[in-house]
């Protein structure tokens, strides 16, 4: 058991570690970046709708 919990404990300080050399986006980064995919993502929603759309109506034809 002290085993394990020493595991645990190496564990907590390797990712301290670790997050302490991630560089954080600044927050207009980051609302930026949240816009994009917004937008892309809308882009794509239309677009799959709009193609889906005319495959129903070929489908349809037959």
């Amino acid at each position: 058991m002290a085993k394990l919990i020493e595991k645990i404990k190496k564990f907590f300080r390797e990712v301290k570690s670790e997050m302490s050399k991630v560089t954080w986006p600044s927050w207009n980064e980051l609302k930026g970046s949240t816009i994009l995919v917004i937008i892309v993502s809308a882009f794509f929603a239309i677009y799959i709708g709009f193609i889906d759309i005319i495959l129903t109506q070929a489908s349809n034809l037959y």
